[in-house]
């Protein structure tokens, strides 16, 4: 029986957030694609709500601008978690969070 991609991502998905969890010192860095757009967000699981959140058009420059000033938000804290929420570690996911280091965030 052959898994769909949907399904081979939601036990990704469950796998990850097993372990990642935010707090308020330490909070997640979450992101989510769909087929125009890219959303990341700042959630502090303890209090089970979503701190900031930013979305962009789907394009590398895009995601690099949106990247640094949600750099800047997250820098108040000293470092924070990233979840990458089940997509696989290239590509935009990776063009992200290799922005946010570069903006001084520790993931």
């Amino acid at each position: 029986m052959k898994n769909t991609k949907v399904e081979k991502r939601a036990r990704r998905k469950l796998h990850i957030r097993k372990n990642v969890n935010g707090t308020a010192t330490k909070p997640r860095i979450f992101v989510f694609k769909s087929n125009k757009y890219f959303y990341a967000g700042i959630a502090d699981d303890e209090k089970n709500m979503v701190i900031k959140s930013v979305m962009c058009k789907k394009n590398a420059k895009g995601i690099k601008d949106m990247a640094t000033t949600f750099g800047k938000e997250v820098a108040k804290f000293d470092s924070a978690v990233f979840d990458r929420s089940g997509y696989r570690y290239h590509g935009l996911i990776q063009i992200f969070a290799d922005e946010l280091r570069a903006s001084g965030v520790k993931i």
